[in-house]
């Protein structure tokens, strides 16, 4: 594949979607990926090989396949968070199928010999048993005060997902709403981006909260905060990936607080 052909002029390379009824082997078993509005993962899982996925993306499972609680530590800090409490673990021999409930592409991610990422919570989709799996704080938020009372805001998400490949390579499946873009940041390169779009980055790519207010004629600056732009800057050097589809940003009530970062005003 030429690559040139699929990079676009600001240095981003769309994400070659997987073709409807790809397979992909890993060790003696297979996982096929169905469809391309609402893409299924089906697995032919064969011993000693098994996979770990959350409990609420399984479609459906054969009953030869044998399936336990794979429970995560600190639990009602994730129920909190809205992240799962129980992730499950599947071994074989037999097919079972998981999706996730929004329009989108299959991202498939070979992670080799101590090779980590981190992704955004809720893209996850299912694992190797070779890949590890942990969950760190973020560090990016604000709080918002109308006067009375203080709210925090998590942009990206309070927690984020850290999986990383230590002792053999293995398999990474992720679920990306929308169209997925990939690039590749030199050291010391920077870029904004709407915080709620990012899918994954190396964990070399630093992050931090950019908060920018415009200058509107007429509007002074103590109620430019209505117009603000909460942004994540990233800089390199590292791979980063976005999702197309991102959440509106939170509220317009005056930023009393943030985590560290970096603001700028438009005059």
């Amino acid at each position: 594949m030429d690559l040139r052909d699929v990079r676009s002029d600001s240095g981003w390379v769309e994400q070659p979607p997987i073709a409807d009824m790809a397979r992909i082997q890993f060790g003696t078993s297979t996982v096929q990926i169905e469809g391309t509005y609402v893409p299924v993962v089906d697995f032919n899982l064969q011993p000693p090989a098994w996979v770990y996925f959350s409990h609420h993306s399984l479609l459906w499972a054969e009953p030869s396949v044998q399936m336990t609680n794979m429970p995560m530590a600190n639990g009602w800090s994730r129920v909190r968070a809205g992240l799962p409490l129980i992730m499950m673990q599947a071994s074989g021999p037999g097919h079972l199928a998981l999706s996730d409930d929004y329009p989108g592409e299959v991202v498939a991610l070979p992670l080799g010999r101590g090779q980590a990422i981190q992704v955004r919570e809720h893209r996850f989709l299912a694992a190797t048993d070779s890949v590890k799996y942990d969950w760190q704080q973020s560090g990016i938020w604000f709080t918002t005060s109308n006067g009375n009372e203080t709210e925090y805001h998590y942009p990206f998400g309070m927690y984020v997902d850290v999986f990383h490949a230590d002792e053999s390579p293995g398999l990474l499946l992720l679920h990306s709403p929308g169209n997925s873009f990939i690039r590749d940041l030199g050291p010391g390169e920077t870029i904004c981006i709407q915080p709620s779009s990012l899918l994954y980055k190396d964990l070399s790519v630093g992050m931090a909260l950019h908060l920018e207010y415009p200058r509107a004629a007429g509007i002074t600056w103590g109620r430019s905060y209505q117009y603000r732009q909460v942004w994540l800057r990233l800089w390199g050097p590292g791979r980063v990936a976005v999702q197309s589809v991102f959440e509106k940003a939170e509220g317009s009530m005056p930023i009393t607080g943030s985590s560290p970062g970096t603001t700028s005003q438009h005059w």
